[in-house]
């Protein structure tokens, strides 16, 4: 969506009786931020209890959807479980990296630009 800005020039400045002109200024169109994948990564240790538990709480997952993604993980050796902003998939990422680790798992999640 394009947005204009409406400058009155000389309103103040200008004698009584004189002409007011507008000038239209176009303003510049702000990107979208790009998005940022959120990959689960597959190995042979990690519970697929403690996958789906992971897809389920951070990634708002139910549990039929969970079961679904950690199967994709468990035979493509990856899948992608979301597509956020930078700030979201980082904080998705280390909370995921985190629960693993507290849970002594060697599941690993990354995220890459879409």
């Amino acid at each position: 969506m394009r947005t204009e800005t409406i400058v009155m020039a000389g309103q103040d400045d200008d004698p009584p009786g004189g002409d007011t002109q507008l000038a239209v200024k176009p303003k510049s169109k702000s990107k979208r931020p790009p998005l940022y994948k959120v990959l689960l990564l597959n190995d042979d240790f990690t519970p697929m209890e403690f996958v789906v538990m992971v897809l389920e709480r951070f990634f708002g997952m139910n549990h039929a959807q969970a079961f679904e993604i950690m199967l994709t993980v468990h035979k493509r050796g990856l899948a992608v479980v979301g597509v956020f902003s930078y700030e979201i998939a980082e904080t998705k990422v280390n909370q995921v990296m985190e629960m693993a680790r507290q849970h002594q798992h060697p599941l690993q999640c990354t995220m890459e630009r879409e």
